[in-house]
């Protein structure tokens, strides 16, 4: 499926009302959802607008977060214009700096720039969470059920389900928070853009956030679904965590269960990405995703979901589900 670029029909109207009239709309990117954006360059000055379209997006919560994050000195886009019955957010444009492409291009900066981010959660972990849904066990279970739902069909697997939520029910004990921070969600490197002279931090895609335990946008950034991280950088940004905020062993308990439950979640997804949403190029990334889950797996908090894994998908059917259907 070849995502359509095309500008939204309303989005001249838009800007013309907003002080953008006659500007340049380039295609900017799509992501995994039907969220579409777009730069918006006028003269020596731009804006990126997203296009957030009803009924399938609701641009309020990304607004809703947008705001939290910049009251509280995060690097979030200001917001410039709102249209929300069409789903138009006229937004700061971070530039062209993203994290992955700096670090790609420069290898040696990745321990500074990862840094960086480790500090971001560090200073977030200081709020209490926003007025968010509430990130529970009920909402982990729900989305480690996504491998079940949609990567074992795809394989035609017939799998314990049942003795899959019983185990996942067993582990999520070392998931416990005392007290909720907000969790960005989808907090990687493909997401942090770096922004003007100071390379500062700049958010996005946080649509998403919910109340919950702060080891899981950490577990976002060092097990990246979409680029290796070495396992000893891993380590050293948890120990940076760990030495900033005095957590402990409890804390790497739940970061390797929400770890376990995150990749089994995204193996899930780019397996739905595909068999539902025809976007191909999401199954191949889930050798990476396999390879991070059962690196977690192997830690003994982990042991009755890992059993469940063991009795019910083979090590030969752990991998991109699209060659794997077809053998």
């Amino acid at each position: 499926m070849v995502l359509d670029m095309t500008p939204p029909a309303e989005a001249p109207d838009f800007l013309a009302a907003h002080g953008w009239g006659g500007a340049t709309v380039l295609p900017l990117a799509g992501d995994a959802s039907f969220r579409r954006y777009f730069r918006i360059v006028d003269g020596g000055r731009s804006a990126v607008l997203m296009d957030a379209p009803p009924p399938h997006e609701d641009p309020r919560p990304f607004i809703a977060v947008a705001q939290w994050l910049s009251e509280r000195g995060f690097g979030a886009p200001r917001i410039h214009a709102i249209d929300e019955a069409r789903g138009l957010v006229l937004i700061e444009d971070f530039g062209n700096d993203r994290m992955r492409e700096a670090i790609d291009a420069d290898p040696e900066a990745a321990l500074g720039l990862y840094a960086n981010a480790v500090d971001v959660l560090v200073a977030l972990r200081d709020h209490p969470a926003g007025a968010w849904r509430p990130y529970n066990r009920a909402e982990l279970q729900r989305e480690a059920g996504l491998l079940v739902e949609w990567y074992c069909p795809a394989l035609g697997l017939d799998v314990d389900t049942a003795g899959y939520v019983t185990a996942w029910d067993e582990v999520l004990q070392h998931a416990r928070y005392d007290r909720a921070v907000t969790v960005l969600r989808d907090y990687h490197v493909e997401n942090l853009m770096l922004v003007g002279a100071s390379r500062s931090l700049g958010l996005l895609d946080f649509q998403d956030a919910l109340a919950g335990h702060a080891a899981y946008d950490l577990v976002s950034l060092l097990q990246d679904a979409r680029r290796d991280v070495d396992p000893a950088l891993e380590r050293a940004m948890l120990d940076r965590y760990l030495a900033a905020t005095g957590e402990g062993e409890a804390f790497m308990r739940a970061y390797h269960v929400l770890g376990a439950q995150r990749n089994a979640k995204i193996i899930g997804i780019f397996t739905r990405l595909w068999k539902r949403d025809g976007k191909e190029r999401y199954p191949s990334l889930c050798p990476r995703v396999w390879a991070y889950l059962e690196r977690d797996l192997a830690r003994p908090e982990l042991a009755p979901v890992a059993r469940w894994f063991d009795a019910n998908i083979p090590a030969q059917l752990r991998g991109d589900p699209l060659l794997l259907s077809v053998q």
